[in-house]
């Protein structure tokens, strides 16, 4: 038998009850990602983003979070990627935290809109140089011929806007407006925690699901 079929972990370090969850998924949200970030996890700010194209496929990628509010999830990106692409014709998409020593996930719904071009240009600006001069070099998801493209690529943005590029047309932020939150705990014996909140007529309905 493949030896993969013999992994095994029993998920015992905690629980997940109604009664101590927060009426409000953003609000719990929050907390759980406040304690990635205090137990230091590595990288506990990437979430895996689905999207679906024209032909019905769906497609993955892990993408950074760099803004939750009441108004959403923000990462930014290249807006002529695939998912870029994708969303430009269905914008919705999931989102997956997968913060593995905690034995948690967390999955959000919801439709998807770009950020205003006040908020890409704010964050564009935080961006180490490098990386704001590798927003122009990227052409994205594109077949490339090798990476000296890309370099050579990167040389000419540095040539033509030195220490201050702009933010580059086809870069900026999207946000996903929830609709519906996941949060899972895993509990011994594979009878895990799920709490599903749904937004219903304006308000959010916390629901146990089966694991």
């Amino acid at each position: 038998m493949d030896p993969i079929a013999h992994l095994r972990k029993s998920y015992e370090r905690d629980q997940l009850d109604e009664t101590a969850s927060a009426a409000d998924p953003l609000l719990q949200f929050q907390h759980w990602l406040s304690q990635a970030l205090a137990a230091e996890l590595p990288e506990p700010n990437a979430m895996t983003l689905a999207t679906v194209g024209a032909n019905g496929r769906p497609s993955t990628r892990i993408v950074l979070i760099k803004g939750v509010d009441a108004r959403g999830l923000v990462w930014y990106t290249n807006y002529d990627s695939r998912k870029g692409q994708e969303l430009a014709l269905h914008p919705a998409a999931a989102l997956q935290f997968h913060w593995v020593e905690l034995e948690r996930v967390v999955r959000i719904e919801g439709r998807v809109e770009k950020t205003s071009a006040e908020e890409s240009d704010a964050y564009y600006a935080t961006r180490p140089l490098d990386s704001r001069l590798g927003a122009w070099a990227s052409p994205q998801s594109q077949v490339i011929a090798g990476r000296g493209m890309l370099v050579a690529a990167a040389a000419k943005a540095a040539a033509q806007h030195l220490l201050n590029p702009p933010r580059p047309p086809h870069w900026g932020g999207y946000r996903l407006v929830p609709d519906s939150y996941e949060f899972w705990q895993g509990r011994k014996s594979r009878l895990h925690d799920r709490l599903r909140y749904r937004l219903a007529d304006g308000s959010w309905q916390r629901e146990r699901l089966a694991p």
